[in-house]
């Protein structure tokens, strides 16, 4: 592990030297900026004051010594000058991920949002699907093909895969020890996550087994994407295309409904966007019409969003009255006196003052969620069998949902474990403190959730009653064997879409 740790602080600074392929020129913004070590201090002092005064969670996994101790020596590695990114990633990152709190997480400044904007940076070679240790070869990025899809990593420059990994988790940020959500992360953007940890190599020594289980090296140089000429020369020009049809529907995007043999198929994407009460109203009218049987609900990529949505959804599924919350409570009144560093922070503050009550412990409750109870539609109610489809992406409101209608007779929760929190979250106001200097962004959820049907031990998200994992021959040839196993499932019972 020190090993590791010396090539992460290592590839840490080869960063800040990184060439970066422009397509077009941003102003007044210079990633190699350094800010003094005073500055560093002062964001990283205000940083600890706000989670320590306002977050709710701060201790809920880490005990106050241990979280003392993680504050102390993240103040240590600031020994020096930095730019932004070294700083995120060398002392903001690390910390965050000690809380435990998946809505507890940092963004680059909106400089370096635009200056990054339409750049072309040097990267690994390879996309790869990860669980567990393992590191299988999706593709590569590269033409050569020296290291075939479907196989193994077993070290890159000399870094074991499972040591990559759990270093790499060390700087992201999971609900409890809900940690698949950070898998399915990594899964999508491995690259982006080992070049800011391990830094950018110019080539990289990987040692792999094939899917016939032979050993092999291969060294591959970094891979650099190729820009679209037409593209760039078309925000140059700033040319506007005339439609030749109708406007995209992208709400489709975030819902769907569709059919298969013997069940219907729902997709929800977002809890937030894509006018969902309309869409749930008409849905349901339209499976009960069709005399609809079995539902599938998928929720794999929905990251959360308004829990009104999520409620709104349940009320078609559940068959008694519920409530959201056990408890649901922020530790501080508002956001002063340091609202000046909070984005919003006016509309907040004026917010709170009706939503949230002082009660006898100290905290201020939100007592809608906890003492609002919610009653299931009567019209249009769907009494099928419901299959839940959820896995590391199913996270805040979705995996909510997911504990809403868990235990329900009719309703399976079927794929892999949420990366959202059963037990609870911390959450429904979360805006961003912006830090003085660097102006970094990192969210602060302000309230914390406790869920009315919850396990008696935090840490995990949403179990699923019928585990479905990952299978890697079928990551290779594209097909969703989840739904796969839904239908043969369905149609075993011997029940057929009317």
């Amino acid at each position: 592990m020190q090993r590791l740790l010396k090539t992460v602080l290592l590839g840490l600074g080869i960063l800040t030297s990184t060439v970066f392929i422009s397509c077009s020129v941003t102003r007044n913004y210079n990633p190699d900026q350094k800010f003094s070590r005073e500055e560093l201090a002062e964001d990283y002092s205000l940083l600890r004051k706000m989670l320590e005064t306002k977050h709710p969670s701060l201790y809920w996994y880490t005990p106050k010594d241990s979280m003392d101790h993680y504050f102390d020596n993240g103040k240590k590695q600031i020994t020096d000058s930095m730019t932004e990114r070294e700083f995120a990633w060398k002392v903001i990152a690390p910390l965050l991920s000690t809380i435990h709190c998946g809505h507890t997480s940092f963004l680059m400044s909106k400089g370096w949002q635009k200056f990054m904007k339409n750049r072309i940076i040097p990267t690994f070679p390879l996309s790869m699907k990860i669980w567990n240790d393992s590191m299988m070869v999706v593709n590569q990025r590269m033409s050569s093909g020296e290291i075939p899809r479907g196989s193994f990593i077993r070290s890159i420059n000399g870094l074991m895969a499972d040591d990559i990994i759990d270093t790499l988790f060390q700087y992201m940020s999971a609900d409890g020890y809900a940690y698949n959500m950070n898998y399915v992360r990594l899964s999508t953007s491995f690259p982006y996550f080992f070049r800011n940890v391990f830094g950018i190599s110019e080539n990289y020594v990987i040692n792999f087994t094939d899917s016939s289980g032979n050993d092999h090296s291969a060294e591959l140089n970094w891979f650099i994407p190729k820009t679209d000429s037409t593209q760039s020369a078309i925000r140059k020009k700033k040319i506007k295309r005339k439609r030749t049809g109708p406007k995209p529907k992208k709400k489709e995007w975030y819902r769907n409904l569709e059919y298969d043999s013997g069940f219907a198929l729902m997709t929800v994407n977002s809890f937030t966007k894509g006018q969902l009460n309309n869409f749930y109203r008409k849905s349901f009218r339209e499976l009960r019409n069709n005399g609809t049987k079995n539902l599938v609900i998928d929720l794999r990529i929905n990251g959360g969003g308004n829990i009104n949505k999520s409620v709104a959804l349940a009320k078609y599924i559940k068959t008694q009255p519920f409530k959201v919350a056990d408890s649901a409570y922020s530790i501080s009144k508002n956001f002063n006196p340091l609202s000046r560093n909070i984005q919003k922070s006016f509309l907040y503050n004026l917010g709170l003052i009706f939503f949230s009550k002082k009660q006898a412990d100290g905290n201020y409750h939100f007592g809608y969620w906890e003492r609002h109870l919610f009653k299931p539609k009567r019209k249009n109610h769907f009494n099928g069998k419901v299959y839940v489809l959820t896995n590391g992406l199913t996270f805040s409101a979705a995996s909510m949902f997911c504990s809403i209608v868990k235990g329900e007779e009719h309703v399976t929760i079927t794929g892999e474990e949420t990366g959202g929190g059963w037990y609870g979250n911390s959450g429904i106001i979360i805006p961003n403190t912006v830090l003085p200097n660097t102006k970094l962004r990192v969210r602060l959820p302000f309230f914390r959730l406790v869920q009315s049907a919850h396990p008696k031990v935090k840490g995990s998200g949403v179990q699923p009653d019928w585990y479905i994992g990952p299978d890697w021959r079928d990551v290779l040839t594209g097909r969703d064997t989840k739904i796969e196993a839904i239908k043969n499932h369905i149609l075993r019972e011997g029940i057929s879409l009317k």
